[in-house]
Order: C-alpha cells, then sequence, then structure tokens
C-alpha cells in the first residue's frame, strides 16, 4: 500500500477538501500518512477532521512529507469544475521530481498538463487520473437490477458537498460491524480512492451510460458477494441547479429506502451564494415521489453548528418531519436499528 499525503493547502477541514476529509477518515487503497496543509500544519488532525485517523500529520512541505516516508501525492481537494488550484502545482511538482506517483480525482488531467507529463516520463513515475479511467466506462442499462435482492439503501443529500459518502461509508461499515453482510457502491473517485471495489465514477461518464454503470456495480456486487445490504453513494442534490444528481441514482440502483444527508445550518447551496436551498419538507416529497419509497432516516451535516447544538438540532429534525434523525459522526445505533428491520 503507497504511503501517500493528501495535498489540501488551504482547504483541510472544507466543503472543497472533501476528497482529503474522507482519505484521512477512511481508505484501503493508500496508507494516509500526512495531509499538506500549511495553513494547519501542526495542529491536531482530529480537531479538524472529526473522526479522523489520528496519526495522520498535518505538513507545510512535499519536503516534509517524504521525511515521514511517504511516496504518493493525492490531490485532496473538489473544486468547482474540478480544476486544479494554482497554488498546487509547486507541490506536485515537487513530487514528481522525489519520482512519487500522482493521483488525481479533478476534470482537470494531471496527466494532459504539459509540464508534469514531461516530468513524469523524465522521473520515471506514474500519473493516476481516477476520472480518466471511467470515461470510457460505456455499460448499458438491462434491467437485472431488479433481479437483486439485496435491501438497497440510497444515500441523497439536500445539497452537494454535505457528507453523502461519509453517512454511507459509516453505515455500511456498521451493518457489517453488526454480523450483517452489506457492500458500498460508490459513484465518485473519493470512493475509489477509499477502496471500495464496486465504484462506478458516473460524472466522468457519457450521460446515456451513467444508469447502466450503476446498475453493473450494483449488480456485479451482488452476484460476486450476495450481500444483504448495499449503501448507495449519491451525487449531487435532485434540486441543486449545478449538480442535479439524484434521479439516475434511484431510477438506476432502485433503491428500497433513502436516507437524506441535511445540513440545518447551511441556507445557501455550497459555493453559490444567494441560491438558497429548498426546505427539507419539499427534498422529502420530491425524493419520495420519484423512488416510490420512504425516506427512512435524515443524516446531520454539522456545518454551522457546535457540538451542544447537535442534540436539539436532532430534535427539531425529527419533530418537524416525522422522520428519525441521527448524527452519522456519532451515535449510529439507532439509524442501524431501524435499516436492520427492512430486511
Amino acid at each position: 500500500m503507497d504511503n501517500a499525503v493528501v495535498l489540501c493547502e488551504g482547504f483541510l477541514g472544507t466543503t472543497y477538501g472533501k476528497t482529503a476529509n474522507g482519505l484521512i477518515r477512511y481508505t484501503t487503497r493508500f496508507n494516509i500518512v500526512a495531509a499538506l496543509d500549511s495553513t494547519k500544519a501542526g495542529q491536531d488532525i482530529s480537531a479538524i477532521v472529526p473522526k479522523a485517523n489520528k496519526s495522520v500529520r498535518i505538513v507545510s512541505s512535499i519536503e516534509e512529507a517524504k521525511n515521514l516516508g511517504c511516496n504518493t501525492a493525492i490531490v485532496g481537494v473538489a473544486t468547482d469544475g474540478g480544476f486544479l488550484p494554482e497554488n498546487f502545482r509547486p507541490f506536485i511538482r515537487k513530487a514528481i521530481e522525489y519520482g512519487w506517483k500522482i493521483v488525481s480525482g479533478l476534470h482537470e488531467f494531471i496527466s494532459d498538463d504539459p509540464e508534469f507529463s514531461k516530468l513524469a516520463i523524465k522521473n520515471k513515475t506514474e500519473i493516476v487520473d481516477v476520472r480518466k479511467m471511467f470515461m470510457n466506462f460505456k455499460p448499458f442499462f438491462t434491467g437485472k437490477v431488479f433481479q437483486v435482492k439485496s435491501c438497497k439503501i440510497a444515500v441523497l443529500g439536500t445539497d452537494s458537498a454535505i457528507g453523502k459518502r461519509t453517512t454511507a461509508v459509516y453505515l455500511n461499515r456498521e451493518i457489517n460491524s453488526r454480523g450483517k453482510k452489506s457492500i458500498m457502491i460508490g459513484t465518485g473517485q473519493t470512493a475509489w480512492m477509499q477502496g471500495f471495489q464496486y465504484t462506478a465514477v458516473i460524472d466522468s461518464m457519457i450521460n446515456d451510460f451513467v444508469a447502466g454503470g450503476i446498475e453493473y456495480e450494483v449488480v456485479k456486487a451482488w452476484e460476486e458477494e450476495k450481500p444483504e445490504f448495499m449503501f448507495i453513494e449519491g451525487q449531487g442534490s435532485v434540486l441543486h441547479p449545478a449538480y442535479p444528481g439524484s434521479f439516475e441514482i434511484i431510477g438506476a440502483a432502485k433503491p428500497d429506502a433513502i436516507i437524506l444527508q441535511h445540513a440545518p445550518g447551511r441556507v445557501d447551496y455550497d459555493g453559490f451564494d444567494g441560491i438558497r436551498i429548498p426546505p427539507l419538507e419539499k427534498y422529502i416529497k420530491v425524493l419520495e415521489l420519484l423512488s416510490d419509497r420512504k425516506v427512512i432516516g435524515i443524516s446531520l451535516n454539522r456545518e454551522g453548528l457546535m457540538e451542544n447544538d447537535i442534540p436539539e438540532a436532532l430534535k427539531k429534525i425529527t419533530r418537524e418531519t416525522g422522520i428519525y434523525a441521527f448524527d452519522p459522526l456519532g451515535d449510529l445505533s439507532g439509524m442501524v436499528d431501524l435499516i436492520l428491520k427492512l430486511s
């Protein structure tokens, strides 16, 4: 397993740093040794990223990461439009000069950059653009998903970058710890980086094949593993003006239930100031109408909340919606109990 530093200069713990945040919490594909963010160097990682792997060091340079034994650099940001921040270039350049592997999930492909590609050849190293790997992934929807007997739960959201994948990861792990077989179905580049075997990076696929890509992974997981449960990672948000996701998950994966991720402290869509997020109740109605299934839980995003605000926020959501609310970074037992009753 490669020893990796996650590049998140200026973005560690933020929504743009969600790839870094996710990898710092969990991955089986890489050994995350360090997070590079000079604005937070030396601080306690768990104070910035809740439930982080506490052994991860925050460093300010590639040289520091090298001294910790790193041999791989992962671009840990997911920017609007998927562009590489300009201030990341010196870090990538230095890592390639050391002969390190570079891994990126951005839409802007590092391997297509003239400077970086020449450097990689000169230093005999590899650049892995995760989204490029799925550009020619072209399975077509077959209807085989209707043969899948797993209890399929889609984790969808009221916004992008709101914690859908994190909730799916932790619920999947908790169900397995209860002695039930559960599989995570990834739909984005971070899930692939975290090592989830059944992943289609759908936002790099041609639109005609997105439904087929989702179905392919769900069916493959069923045929190879026969899990009792599947958790399907959502993308974007069904009412989002820029990232209108969710319908492809509902249409292709045919979930048996939905968990809806929500940030009560977030007023506008992330990265789109002035564009208001519709009421939670509207999302519930739309998703239940589209899927003909129930939203069985509301997963809380802590953004803008203090630790002592969380219990009241959960009670308020449940009181107003009639749906069980839980904190995915806290106690999962109540939500897991409800999920187990579905099988």
